[in-house]
């Protein structure tokens, strides 16, 4: 230290690390401006930096550990990724697109960071998506702990006895509703989660106190339980880790989880796309340059005599170097061959529409109803495999397990989940809070360290809060990083109409929004027998599966099944013919099937008898194309039959592709009959025109008969 200077307190940071925190500041640095470089060559197609953010996340790098702990970072993470591991060559691959990118073999945007060797999840572009995925990724660990499951092997589970979940994002993310979802579920559950905020001042061009009241997220949130709550300078990396320190330590010790508010700088624009000149003064933009850790540590450091100011030039001269080297040689290497586009969509290893999950039923006891099998069937997996976790709002006996034994317990609306906890304990079936993101997030999370989340959706009608978590975190996963991560969660949820009373908000069908999402199986079974083995299925898969339960469907006399067995499974996409014919095809699935059966028969009643063969699809994707052309091929007339409404619902898309594909065999173009193009009334005259009615599927099959 030179004379004169006041004492610098390091908590612990020798002076090699106090170089070493340099040395990762200005790497990440120095990438940043070489990527800019590289955007205005037309090397790389987009850039957002880092700039700014390298203190405080160098300190995080430096408090926790990589493989140990585990990382939900967000585009501005740079400077934690490589103090994590993560080199600058491997951060050039993703950003010029090349096919041996470590992150996502070219398939996501530059600062899309993700490794599996480090624990680095796999991180999206929205924002706030990461919140409740990492709280659901902590919740795994500390479960597992519990339950004492295995750690290693085929079936097993990896965790730490006390390792920690780090999830970063900026101010403006704090806005999302999900972000105070996923403090309600930390600090109820005391989970070990550090909520890091890197406040810039601005979510783009919006100053944080448009985006949070009073300014500051930190003073908001001191009122939630057995959460820590630190405001730091984040770019004093000294100060930053000290803070980082005490926040890792209150979560290893299991007191809750902790939010860091860390004050950094964004002295480049939010990305290249953005001019900060058009929004920001330029006496604010000098003020914040001055508290660049770029410019201030160093100084420091020399300051205090812990490096000179050649051993500093060195540095840089060597990073430079290294960094340009590097930025050239990812230039060179090769873009994904487009015949890989489909490569980790769904799972490489299981496959669901295999003969392998086409099991016999050894059928026992008298039949019984559909939610009766659905029970059972979760009753068998969970028995099966302990990692197997069922929750969702209303699915536990009870939310209190001191009256467990005093009551009879509610186990669902609808009782598919009744007993379950009883039989398998409150660590392994849960109520969760009304809010379905936290549901699937939470979810997410789990299955990414290994459990095999069985969440409920209560009503399809009430999905849509989780639409985010499902087509933008669940589906996405194994693709976006190139097979380093998957999300097996099944997702269950009641859907349909045909009960009086349902009106706008439970009657909703709408499998179409996710039957075109990549990477997800979506099932919908109208029996007993196909429920069960079905959904049997779907847990045992290795893919995202949205499995519909047609609440009409639940209890019928006329789909009852006896018991088939603990190993009784059905491929995915195998249609099932519920009655052959000869005249015309009629495909359709769910509430439906039954219905098209009785128009069938309502027809030969009549004295009309029409040949009819009839398709329940069963599964909506993948879809069983090859059932549906051979049957059309001899019958050479097709009806779709389908509750959604009628247009742009499923049916379309098998229409489409009928005329795309077999417009040769048809003698007769192909009818839809459907739900109209309105929400679904309360009056039961209302809901009797707007659902597909028998008379109505009959009369459809009789024209085109005649045509």
């Amino acid at each position: 230290m030179k004379k004169g200077v006041e004492e610098l307190r390091t908590y612990g940071l020798s002076p090699e690390q106090l170089v070493s925190i340099y040395r990762t500041m200005y790497t990440s640095r120095c990438i940043d401006d070489r990527e800019m470089l590289m955007k205005r060559q037309n090397k790389i197609f987009f850039q957002i930096s880092g700039a700014g953010h390298e203190a405080v996340l160098t300190a995080a790098g430096l408090a926790l550990q990589p493989a140990y702990d585990w990382f939900f970072t967000y585009y501005r993470d740079r400077a934690l990724c490589l103090r994590l591991g993560v080199t600058p060559y491997e951060m050039f691959l993703q950003a010029v697109g090349a096919a041996e990118d470590p992150a996502s073999g070219g398939r996501q945007m530059p600062s899309h960071f993700g490794h599996k060797e480090y624990n680095i999840v796999t991180v999206s572009s929205p924002t706030g998506t990461q919140f409740l995925p990492g709280v659901g990724c902590a919740e795994a660990g500390v479960r597992a702990v519990r339950l004492g499951l295995e750690r290693e092997g085929a079936g097993g589970v990896p965790y730490e006895d006390d390792e920690v979940v780090l999830v970063c994002a900026g101010e403006g993310t704090t806005s999302e509703g999900e972000f105070w979802e996923s403090l309600s579920t930390a600090s109820n559950l005391k989970l070990p989660v550090i909520f890091l905020v890197e406040d810039n001042g601005y979510a783009i061009s919006v100053p944080v106190e448009v985006n949070t009241p009073g300014g500051s997220i930190s003073r908001i949130v001191r009122g939630f339980p057995d959460l820590l709550v630190r405001e730091v300078d984040g770019t004093d990396p000294i100060k930053s880790y000290r803070v980082m320190r005490e926040a890792v330590a209150w979560c290893r010790a299991r007191k809750g989880p902790a939010l860091v508010h860390a004050h950094v700088i964004r002295p480049y624009g939010h990305s290249m796309s953005d001019d900060e000149r058009l929004y920001r003064s330029e006496a604010e933009r000098e003020e914040e340059a001055a508290r660049d850790p770029l410019r201030t540590f160093p100084q420091l450091l020399e300051r205090q005599g812990i490096v000179t100011e050649e051993a500093l030039t060195r540095i840089r001269e060597e990073i430079d170097a290294e960094i340009a080297d590097a930025a050239d040689r990812a230039a060179a290497r090769p873009q994904p061959d487009p015949e890989t586009l489909y490569v980790n969509l769904y799972s490489p290893d299981v496959d669901a529409t295999s003969d392998a999950f086409g099991t016999a039923p050894s059928f026992d006891g008298d039949p019984t109803t559909v939610v009766d099998l659905i029970n059972a069937c979760l009753r068998d997996e969970m028995a099966r495999d302990p990692r197997i976790v069922v929750f969702g709002e209303d699915v536990a006996d009870v939310s209190r397990d001191e009256i467990l034994d005093r009551v009879k317990g509610k186990g669902g609306v609808f009782k598919a989940t009744a007993g379950l906890q009883r039989s398998f304990g409150s660590e392994r079936v849960f109520n969760s809070p009304l809010a379905e993101a936290n549901i699937v997030g939470r979810a997410i999370g789990m299955a990414l360290r290994g459990l095999k989340p069985v969440v409920e959706i209560q009503f399809f009608d009430y999905i849509w809060p989780a639409f985010h978590q499902l087509r933008n975190e669940m589906t996405t996963f194994r693709w976006r990083s190139n097979g380093a991560f998957k999300c097996p969660v099944v997702v269950r949820t009641t859907y349909g109409g045909y009960l009086a009373g349902g009106a706008i908000y439970h009657s909703q069908t709408g499998a179409s929004l996710f039957t075109h999402t990549p990477g997800m199986h979506v099932i919908c079974p109208s029996n007993a027998l196909d429920a069960n083995g079905l959904l049997r299925t779907a847990i045992r898969c290795d893919d995202p599966v949205l499995f519909l339960e047609h609440k009409h469907l639940y209890r019928q006399t006329y789909n009852k099944s006896p018991y088939p067995g603990p190993d009784f499974m059905i491929p995915f996409g195998r249609a099932e013919v519920v009655r052959p014919g000869s005249a015309i095809t009629l495909v359709t699935y769910g509430a439906l099937v039954e219905r098209s059966k009785k128009a069938v028969s309502q027809l030969e009643n009549e004295g009309r008898p029409i040949d009819v063969e009839i398709l329940d699809l069963r599964s909506l994707n993948p879809l069983d194309m090859e059932t549906i052309s051979e049957s059309v091929r001899r019958t050479n007339k097709v009806l779709v039959a389908y509750e959604d409404a009628r247009s742009w619902g499923f049916g379309a898309e098998i229409s489409a592709r009928l005329a795309d594909d077999l417009f040769e065999w048809l003698d007769g173009p192909v009818r839809r009959v459907a739900s109209t193009d309105t929400f679904v009334g309360y009056a039961p005259t209302l809901e009797t025109a707007i659902l597909p009615q028998v008379a109505e599927i009959a009369e459809a099959i009789a024209e085109l008969a005649a045509y």
